[in-house]
């Protein structure tokens, strides 16, 4: 086909990510997870249903905080459910990052070029979410441009209770406290989803790299993939700039305070709905730090290891800001973008102590 008779290749993200593909991609490499019969699963997902209802009442009263009435409740998925929720989110989130590498593409693809290499970056989204899909317990989605949600994903809940071998009433009863808390966070304060999304896409089509970047990072990643497996962070962190991992750093520290919040929430409801919350707290944190082999080195190359003590310094945050001033002071973290915690601060509750509360 000539020049002057080539079809326009798709406009937008769909003409360089096919996010349908990425979909059955992750769907077909997923396993399915544990075996249950068709009744077993039923109870099962009647159970979690409770379990989130159940959360409800206990994590407001705790937190000090509520879902409004309009919230959407919990949805219990699947893995096959919660890949196809996340690559929706990817595309929402991707799009941006698209438009920086168009803009600045010196040679516009041709559709056929255009149609497979969508087809491999689909494939390549669809294999990552198919490893993540078997670790997630429960995800507040934020879904850019849809309806956030949180979900609960049946199939792993099951294989961990199975794994550490604890009571499933009271396991599915802890976890939907957590991710309760969670709900709560993103839906009784009113900018924390928007402002979460908009630092998210400003510091990936920052991480974005031009044609020009491409070289320069295959050759940083070669001598520098040593150091991203040891410390832990991520890929993200082997390309950023000084500015960039700043930016990082705050956004680490949001998420560790989420996280953290939601661990002493958790935590403080246990004892009195869930007898056996000492024992699966002891199982759970095990387990946390128990990855071996070729899991461990993605966790590491995912940054999924820096996730890990986002639980430990939120939670640590969040304790010393309420043995200082109460849970009413804490709740100050909630104001506004500018009240939340800095990198620094994470590590020195004090000092968000001092800079909020005077």
């Amino acid at each position: 086909m000539s020049e002057s008779t080539r079809l326009p290749a798709p406009a937008g993200g769909a003409a360089y990510v096919d996010y349908e593909f990425a979909k059955r991609t992750g769907q077909v490499i997923t396993k399915a997870g544990p075996q249950v019969s068709f009744e077993e699963a039923a109870t099962i997902v009647a159970d979690l249903r409770a379990a989130a209802a159940e959360a409800v009442e206990p994590v407001a009263e705790t937190s000090g905080m509520r879902a409004p009435e309009a919230a959407p409740p919990p949805l219990i998925v699947d893995r096959a459910g919660w890949i196809s929720a996340n690559v929706d989110s990817f595309e929402a989130m991707l799009d941006p990052i698209i438009d920086k590498l168009t803009a600045t593409r010196k040679v516009n693809l041709g559709p056929a070029a255009a149609a497979i290499g969508s087809k491999v970056t689909g494939a390549e989204i669809g294999g990552l979410l198919a490893f993540l899909s078997s670790k997630i317990l429960g995800q507040y989605d934020l879904a850019p441009g849809g309806t956030p949600r949180l979900l609960l994903v049946a199939p792993n809940i099951v294989q961990v209770e199975r794994q550490l071998d604890v009571d499933p009433h009271d396991f599915r009863r802890w976890v939907a406290m957590h991710e309760e808390t969670h709900r709560v966070q993103f839906t009784a304060v009113p900018w924390l989803r928007e402002h979460m999304i908009e630092q998210t896409q400003q510091l990936a089509v920052d991480l974005a790299p031009t044609p020009e970047d491409i070289g320069n990072r295959l050759q940083q990643l070669a001598t520098r993939l040593p150091e991203v497996i040891r410390s832990g962070e991520g890929l993200g962190q082997l390309f950023a700039t000084p500015e960039q991992k700043a930016k990082i750093a705050d956004i680490t520290a949001i998420m560790s305070l989420l996280e953290g919040h939601a661990d002493v929430v958790m935590d403080d409801v246990g004892p009195r709905v869930i007898p056996t919350v000492a024992e699966i707290r002891a199982k759970f944190d095990r387990r946390r730090m128990s990855s071996v082999g070729v899991d461990r080195l993605l966790r590491k190359l995912l940054g999924l290891e820096a996730k890990l003590r986002q639980y430990r310094d939120g939670a640590g945050f969040v304790r010393a800001v309420m043995d200082a001033v109460g849970r009413d002071g804490l709740s100050e973290v909630w104001a506004s973008p500018e009240t939340l915690p800095r990198a620094t601060e994470i590590l020195d509750p004090a000092a968000w102590v001092r800079r909020v509360h005077g």
